[in-house]
């Protein structure tokens, strides 16, 4: 099987276009997935033959990277930190947060979705800027 480097080309260019961990395009009997290389900063396409290489990968990244209790993006969209452009962010951080307060909006198709948190704690670290695009079970932030 011969594969086309410039489809793999272009979805590399996606990925980082997008903010984009991974990427998958099927043709007929022909898969091909590119996520980034997560032992590094560099982005490096890859092809793996099944789901378990990338998932592997996904949770490795999630244990190395943050100590703490972390709340996650629940779909895909872009986050925002206030209701409004110009209005009070929802949290800072060091502010103290029970579980079930909103920590911040992610928008998909037009709609205004508030994300809760998880648990109670302590604002150790926004991962999300303001307006960025976000993934589903990407860090938003990581509590105390």
């Amino acid at each position: 099987m011969k594969i086309d480097k410039k489809i793999i080309k272009e979805l590399n260019e996606y990925l980082e276009e997008f903010n984009l961990t991974e990427i998958e395009i099927t043709e007929k009997d022909t898969k091909i997935k590119v996520s980034k290389n997560f032992g590094s900063n560099i982005n490096q396409p890859s092809i793996a033959s099944n789901n378990s290489q990338i998932e592997e990968g996904v949770s490795k990244s999630n244990q190395i990277v943050k100590n703490g209790i972390e709340v996650t993006s629940p779909i895909i969209g872009t986050a925002y930190h206030a209701p409004e452009p110009g209005a009070k962010k929802f949290i800072e951080v060091g502010k103290k947060i029970k579980k079930g307060d909103t920590i911040m909006i992610v928008e998909a198709m037009k709609t205004m979705n508030h994300v809760p948190s998880s648990s109670d704690g302590v604002v150790k670290e926004i991962c999300i800027d303001d307006g960025q695009p976000v993934e589903f079970g990407q860090t938003l932030i990581v509590l105390e």
